[in-house]
């Protein structure tokens, strides 16, 4: 059931990039985008990917520092790890990649998978509310320039920053109130559960309340938000560079709004590494800026390819360094979390 259950949702996914693709390159004159591909200065991505780059050391950074109650771990440890998620995700459906990144780290350090995901879920938390900042922050610039379609973005995106705030809330005061929320939720688990699931789901939920201890000082909150923001500071810069080698005249603030509403309509579930989805996006906000369809085209498979390649290549050198096996059964990925446990961390089951 499961099974047939994924394969439905994979190829959902591939007819929904599909979709998107064709929006993508609906009258596009190929002549006109070969010319605009030839003309890019490719050495711009030369410090663009190095800026990306640290926005990927400032993500390993981060997922380290909201582990630290749990287990100190140095950041030559966590960024292979989280490289590999990168790969997961790109490569694997359903975004795999998230837990690919919580077995290596078990493999490797004995953290418990559901502890690991606790810190995964704050990290997406974050990353959504500092995404839907910069869409607030710079949409302005879009509703002067673009028909009225898209001066709706406005109340969808403040919707949308709601619900991650009030997610992000109970989260901080899950945290910073442990022991009621530990009685609570093991309350529930009591009432709704047969007796054959409590002890393994209260588990379960008991690591996962360890994963969120970082939130529960208002300080190493400011601090993790303050990365976060840094992280997709880094990110555009890397649009920032892709922008000078296609000479487009973009500006930071511009950039800065193209990738917020870029990643939000990357939660469209679609084929890995948002085919179709992120195509159709980019240069349908590019066009919006009154950018030609063509250089608009080319400016996104540019940094498509620049996004996606490097750190994929990367990722999958660390997975087959790690021994992993290629597959899409995700149980089968979790048990590969008890191969070559640390001395003298206990091989426990985890049955998240």
């Amino acid at each position: 059931m499961k099974s047939t259950y994924k394969r439905w949702l994979i190829w959902l996914g591939l007819l929904i990039s599909a979709f998107f693709l064709y929006i993508a390159f609906r009258e596009i004159r190929f002549d006109e985008l070969w010319l605009t591909l030839t003309q890019v200065r490719f050495w711009w991505l030369v410090p663009g990917l190095a800026i990306y780059f640290g926005a990927v050391l400032m993500r390993s950074w981060r997922w380290g520092y909201l582990l630290k109650p749990l287990k100190p771990i140095p950041l030559t440890t966590m960024f292979p790890i989280v490289a590999i998620g990168y790969m997961g995700n790109d490569v694997f459906p359903l975004r795999m990649g998230e837990i690919l990144r919580a077995v290596v780290l078990k493999r490797r350090e004995g953290i418990s998978i559901s502890a690991s995901l606790a810190t995964i879920v704050v990290e997406r938390i974050f990353d959504a509310v500092v995404v839907v900042g910069f869409v607030l922050l710079n949409l302005g610039q879009l509703i002067g320039l673009s028909s009225g379609s898209f001066a709706q973005l406005g109340g969808v995106a403040a919707w949308v920053a709601g619900i991650f705030l009030v997610g992000l809330a109970i989260f901080i005061l899950v945290a910073m109130y442990p022991h009621p929320a530990h009685r609570l939720i093991h309350g529930i688990i009591q009432r709704i559960l047969p007796e054959r699931l409590r002890t393994p789901v209260a588990k379960i939920a008991d690591q996962f309340l360890d994963g969120l201890m970082q939130l529960r000082s208002p300080k190493h909150t400011l601090v993790v938000f303050m990365g976060t923001f840094m992280i997709w500071i880094l990110e555009t810069g890397l649009y920032w560079c892709v922008n000078q080698a296609l000479g487009l005249g973009l500006n930071f603030s511009q950039l800065m709004l193209l990738n917020g509403l870029v990643n939000l309509v990357l939660l469209i579930p679609a084929a890995p590494g948002g085919l179709g989805t992120f195509d159709a996006a980019g240069r349908t906000l590019l066009e919006a800026f009154g950018i030609a369809s063509e250089p608009a085209l080319g400016f996104t498979l540019v940094l498509r390819v620049a996004l996606w390649l490097p750190i994929t290549l990367l990722g999958a050198f660390f997975f087959i360094r790690e021994g992993l096996k290629w597959t899409l059964d995700i149980q089968e990925i979790e048990a590969q979390a008890v191969v070559d446990q640390p001395i003298g961390v206990k091989g426990e089951s985890d049955e998240s």
